[in-house]
């Protein structure tokens, strides 16, 4: 019997859709639970967040003294197919996001075999930590990016005469977005170490330009945060945290190549 690391191309074709299968059903179950119940999660999940009872808003209060009144928000759907199509989005989205370990673990099972030994005990518990980043990315972003959000545009202005009356969809994909977006963004010790492994930059590149690391990052958190500036340093300071993070990984890796 052939080992896996020397199968023929067709095979690990093969193998490679049955996991994307498995990865698809997984996806279609929970998104169908999710489906399910989308009225109990679209009002405990989604627009709570718009309430003063929030738990970041309850807890800001308590602890900061930042209190805040109800956010003066109205929701409508000004399309034919505007919440149906959210609904799909958000258990679409909501799948992947709970799946996610799962869905690594078949991209990590079709990688690992092609592996030296060496890189698979490097690289051991790689779920485990991948999916951790992930899910604290998205616990950050949920409870405080997107609200955070929420509460500044909701609350923002240009006249008292000038109701905020929020698109179904517009308030969804903010959400969705931002809170999916920092999920990803979390994982960057992970990418750093993947990236290093296979020598595309080394430790001294990252501190080169961090600099210009700084500023790009200024920039996706005033892309993916309200244009005020404490949410933008909220949001910043994680991710330069995670950069320093994937220095130090960098360095790791060099020295297990040496």
């Amino acid at each position: 019997m052939e080992e896996q690391g020397n199968m023929p191309f067709l095979n690990h074709l093969e193998e490679l859709r049955w996991r994307l299968v498995r990865a698809a059903i997984a996806i279609l179950i929970v998104g169908t639970v999710i489906w399910f119940y989308q009225e109990t999660i679209i009002n405990v999940v989604f627009l709570s967040m718009a309430k003063k009872e929030f738990i970041t808003f309850r807890i800001m209060c308590q602890s900061f003294g930042v209190c805040i009144t109800e956010i003066p928000i109205k929701f409508q759907s000004m399309t034919v197919s505007g919440q149906f199509s959210y609904a799909l989005m958000m258990s679409f989205l909501g799948g992947i996001v709970l799946t996610f370990p799962y869905l690594f673990y078949q991209i990590w099972a079709f990688v690992k075999p092609g592996l030296k030994f060496k890189e698979k005990n490097l690289a051991r518990g790689i779920v485990f930590y991948v999916s951790l980043l992930f899910f604290l990315g998205i616990l950050f972003g949920y409870y405080i990016v997107a609200p955070l959000s929420i509460q500044f545009f909701g609350s923002y202005q240009m006249s008292s005469k000038i109701e905020n009356i929020f698109t179904v969809n517009s308030y969804m994909s903010t959400i969705l977005s931002t809170v999916f977006y920092c999920g990803l963004f979390f994982l960057l010790p992970v990418v750093t170490y993947l990236l290093t492994k296979i020598g595309l930059f080394d430790s001294a590149f990252l501190k080169k330009y961090r600099k210009h690391a700084i500023v790009i990052i200024l920039i996706l958190a005033a892309i993916i945060t309200p244009p005020d500036v404490i949410s933008q340093i909220i949001v910043s300071i994680p991710i330069l945290i995670l950069y320093e993070i994937g220095i130090v990984v960098s360095k790791r890796v060099e020295k297990q190549k040496k």
